[in-house]
């Protein structure tokens, strides 16, 4: 027996989705895919549309101010492949910190945003911490924090003095800030740059104050990210 899209209710389903636990048409899941549904991981039709999503691919210069912020910050390879275990600590927390509730792509464009507005200003001297309204920005916000300054106390112990530098996180931070910019796909529940962190990074989450024990798998720079 046929049976109508559970969305729109008007044309023939053709799919099961999970996001919405019934069947539905495939014009339905294309619009609304990742905008309205909460898509899972593990769906088929998500993972056949992330093939066809490609990265954004332009040079640093010529974007925007307001698309691309921090430009004055210049992310180089040599300071990656120095700071590699600083990079797969950093980017564990931030899938850990989005995986514990329901955050999406632009809940840590926002979470990024006001963590290293923080590390600006202590840059400049000043200690004033931004923090964001959106409940699941500051959630995330909240863990990147506990996070580096757990690696910083975990560095601090092993060596006998404090290693982990505040301009370091920042040009982490910032390049995390990066990928996301590259990687998501503009939907509104678009969780494309997590499941890229998820995909590119191995799996175990390095000890805390393993420095330098664990290298980015392949190259250093992810294909495509912008520096």
């Amino acid at each position: 027996m046929n049976t109508s899209c559970k969305l729109c209710e008007k044309k023939r389903a053709r799919r099961y989705c999970p996001g919405v636990g019934g069947e539905i048409c495939p014009t339905c899941c294309g619009a609304e895919r990742e905008n309205t549904i909460a898509c899972p991981f593990e769906c088929e039709y998500l993972q056949a549309a992330r093939e066809h999503e490609r990265p954004v691919e332009l040079p640093l210069d010529q974007f925007p101010d307001h698309e691309l912020p921090n430009k004055d910050i210049r992310i180089t390879e040599s300071f990656l492949r120095n700071q590699d275990h600083l990079v797969i600590w950093l980017s564990h927390s931030l899938v850990r910190a989005m995986e514990s509730g329901q955050a999406v792509d632009f809940d840590a464009r926002e979470a990024l945003d006001a963590i290293i507005k923080t590390y600006r200003t202590l840059q400049s001297g000043l200690v004033y911490e931004t923090k964001p309204q959106n409940p699941y920005a500051a959630a995330i916000q909240q863990k990147l924090n506990e996070a580096i300054e757990e690696l910083r106390k975990s560095v601090a112990e092993e060596a006998g003095m404090q290693l982990l530098k505040d301009s370091d996180v920042l040009g982490v931070l910032v390049f995390l800030q990066r990928m996301e910019i590259q990687h998501n796909n503009g939907r509104k529940k678009g969780r494309a740059f997590l499941q890229f962190l998820r995909n590119y990074f191995p799996a175990r989450l390095p000890e805390a104050g393993a420095e330098g024990a664990v290298e980015l798998p392949g190259v250093v720079t992810p294909p495509g990210v912008i520096l």
